[in-house]
C-alpha cells in the first residue's frame, strides 16, 4: 500500500509539474513576481497532493524566530520535501543550489527567473566569491537566504560535515543565522516509493546573532541543529 500510494503521488506530481510548468511559461517573459507566484503554487500543490496520496503532512514550530530582516536560514536536509517547503515558510527565499539545476529544461528556467543562488561546486574559491556576490544581491532585495549546510541529503542519524559556504555567508554578510531542524527523513525516505504517512515537524530555532567568531558560530549552528533534529526524530519515531 505504501508503494502504491507513493507511485500515485509520483504520477500526479509529474503531470502537475508539466502542466503548470508549461502553462506558466509566459510568466518567465512577463515578470519575476508572476514567475515567483507560479513557483509558489507548484510547491503548494505538491505538498497538498503529497498529503492526499501518502498521508505526509507538516507542522512548523518556532516561526516567530524567523527575522523580519534578511537572514541566513540554515536547514537540516533529509529529503526532497524541504525543497518544496522553503517558499511556503519563507517569503521569496534565495536558495543556494548547484548550478547544474539551471540546465534542466523548464525547471531550470524557473530557478533562473526567480534568481536563486546557483554555484559551481567544482569552482573552488571562485564558487565562494560567486556565492557571496549573489547573496549580497539577495540581501539588497530584502530576501532571506536559504542554505543546506551539509550540501546534500543525509539519512536519519547520518553525520555529514557542514560545508564552509554557510560560514562564509555568516562572516561576510553580518546578518543573523537561523538554524532549522526537521525530521522529514522519517516519512519521505530515500527510496522513490518509500513515503510513509506522518507529520513532518520543522522547527525554527533561536537565531545566532551576527558578530561571533566564525568557528564559534559554526559550532553553535551544528550543535543546535543536530541536537534538535535528534529530538524531533525521537518524537516522530
Amino acid at each position: 500500500m505504501i508503494a502504491a500510494r507513493a507511485l500515485l503521488f509520483q504520477i500526479g506530481w509529474i503531470f502537475w509539474t508539466i502542466a503548470l510548468g508549461v502553462s506558466g511559461l509566459p510568466c518567465l517573459l512577463l515578470s519575476r513576481e508572476l514567475t515567483r507566484r507560479v513557483s509558489w503554487l507548484w510547491a503548494r500543490g505538491t505538498l497538498v497532493w503529497l498529503r492526499l496520496t501518502t498521508g505526509i503532512s507538516y507542522e512548523v514550530r518556532g516561526a516567530e524566530n524567523i527575522p523580519k530582516v534578511p537572514a541566513i536560514i540554515a536547514l537540516k536536509h533529509q529529503a526532497a520535501f524541504e525543497t518544496f517547503l522553503l517558499n511556503q515558510i519563507l517569503i521569496d527565499p534565495a536558495v543556494v543550489l548547484k548550478r547544474e539545476l539551471l540546465k534542466v529544461p523548464v525547471f531550470g528556467w524557473y530557478l533562473n527567473a526567480v534568481r536563486m543562488i546557483a554555484i559551481e561546486r567544482s569552482a573552488g574559491a571562485g564558487a565562494m566569491k560567486s556565492l557571496i556576490s549573489q547573496a549580497r544581491e539577495a540581501i539588497a532585495a530584502a530576501r532571506p537566504i536559504a542554505i543546506f549546510p551539509e550540501g546534500t541529503r543525509g539519512q536519519i542519524g547520518a553525520k555529514l560535515p557542514y560545508h564552509p559556504g554557510v560560514a562564509a555567508l555568516y562572516s561576510q554578510l553580518a546578518i543573523p543565522l537561523v538554524p532549522v531542524a526537521l525530521n522529514s527523513g522519517l516519512y519521505w525516505r530515500h527510496g522513490l516509493f518509500d513515503k510513509r504517512p506522518g507529520r513532518v515537524i520543522i522547527e525554527v530555532l533561536p537565531l545566532i546573532a551576527p558578530g561571533l567568531d566564525r568557528r564559534e558560530a559554526m559550532r553553535q549552528l551544528e550543535d543546535t541543529i543536530e541536537t534538535a533534529t535528534a529530538r524531533l526524530v525521537t518524537e516522530g519515531a
